[in-house]
């Protein structure tokens, strides 16, 4: 006789407690993400801020970030609002978030271009990018001198630049004018370094056009003056002997004293092991 169907059923009791197990799980899980609930709700916008300032005093910057972040997008308007913003830069940029920290510059001076702080902005902008790269020096030690790229220089500089054009008299406006020249002889040095770089190689016209861009780009910069001689050497180098006489007269006329005319371009450690 054939079992009824009934018999490979699952026992009562045993379902009951499976189905116990399950809701007690469900429930645990549920109970759980309310223990993990974002700490900072119901917070005010001076309760965020005040938690912010002391995280930086702290030192841990990308908890500042956190506040910083919730303040901006839970009270977007105001005078908190506006300082998140303006803080933003700061905390990312000591946080090791320099991408992020330009952003928050340029969203700044955007968004409030006639702040009363914006100045800071400006020179915030061309702080992280002066030592992103430290103008050219921070890999100087080690690396070919046609692999670096000198946008982040650039960008200090331009930053710099609009911050003394537009505010000669902000408390910033000292510190930037300094770092503006350094910026300057550091982009003429690059620009002489690789062009010597090209004439060692037997580059004569690519040596040639780097210094005179030097040279016109960067005209009272101390670099200048290897510039010309690298330019008369490439000269002569090529057998153009008109443009090198131009050249040599003018160098002559500029630094009849040049220490070149004794020594010559030649150095004893690679030029970006000088430093």
């Amino acid at each position: 006789m054939m079992r009824s169907l009934a018999a490979f059923r699952p026992f009562p009791a045993l379902f009951s407690w499976l189905s116990a197990v399950i809701a007690a799980i469900l429930i645990s899980g549920c109970g759980s993400m309310n223990n993990t609930q974002d700490e900072t709700a119901g917070w005010s916008a001076s309760k965020l801020y005040s938690e912010a300032k002391d995280a930086q005093a702290d030192g841990t910057y990308d908890k500042a970030a956190k506040y910083l972040e919730k303040l901006e997008s839970r009270f977007p308007y105001g005078r908190y609002a506006q300082q998140a913003q303006l803080e933003l830069g700061y905390v990312y940029w000591k946080g090791g978030e320099p991408g992020s920290a330009l952003a928050a510059c340029d969203r700044f001076i955007k968004l409030h271009p006639n702040h009363p702080a914006v100045d800071y902005a400006y020179y915030l902008k061309g702080l992280i990018n002066f030592n992103e790269d430290l103008g050219f020096v921070g890999y100087i030690s080690s690396q070919d001198p046609t692999e670096r790229d000198p946008q982040a220089a650039r960008e200090s500089f331009d930053a710099f630049k609009e911050l003394i054009g537009r505010f000669p008299n902000s408390k910033y406006a000292p510190d930037a004018t300094l770092r503006l020249k350094y910026l300057i002889n550091a982009m003429a040095s690059q620009e002489v370094n690789v062009a010597y770089y090209y004439l060692k190689r037997g580059a004569y016209i690519a040596a040639a056009n780097r210094a005179q861009f030097a040279i016109k780009t960067y005209p009272q910069t101390p670099a200048v003056e290897e510039g010309m001689f690298i330019l008369l050497t490439a000269y002569d180098k090529m057998g153009m002997n008109d443009l090198r006489d131009d050249a040599d007269r003018v160098m002559r006329q500029n630094y009849p004293n040049s220490r070149f005319y004794k020594e010559g371009l030649e150095r004893k450690t690679a030029w970006w092991k000088l430093w």
